[in-house]
């Protein structure tokens, strides 16, 4: 059985940083490129930030650069997201993607920034 199980949201200042975990299993996790997405109350959902199946390779949407980083420990089965320097319009549902002829979905995990 397919899992993606996203935690580390919550409610964070202005300014402050979340680390957010996508612990898979039920998959090879090793071989699917891994995604980032979000959605914000009555906006689509947008790709937030990806990886390659090794890492090595990165992408970000351009509201992120520079202060959110992806990263995956194939080791232990896992995404994260490292969101600094985080701002009220980052507020939304953070769902974990992953991808290679299929795509599976996590649950999301809320994060709202407020002061």
């Amino acid at each position: 059985q397919v899992q993606l199980v996203e935690s580390g949201g919550g409610l964070v200042q202005p300014g402050g940083s979340l680390r957010l975990s996508c612990a898979a299993s039920g998959f090879t996790f090793s071989i699917y490129a891994m995604s980032w997405y979000r959605q914000a109350p009555g906006k689509e959902r947008e790709l937030v930030a990806a990886t390659s199946s090794t890492g090595g390779v990165t992408t970000y949407a351009d509201s992120v650069k520079g202060r959110f980083t992806i990263s995956r420990d194939n080791a232990r089965n896992t995404v994260y997201l490292q969101m600094d320097n985080l701002k009220p319009e980052d507020t939304a549902v953070y769902y974990c993607s992953a991808r290679l002829i299929v795509t599976y979905w996590g649950q999301g995990t809320q994060v709202t920034v407020s002061s």
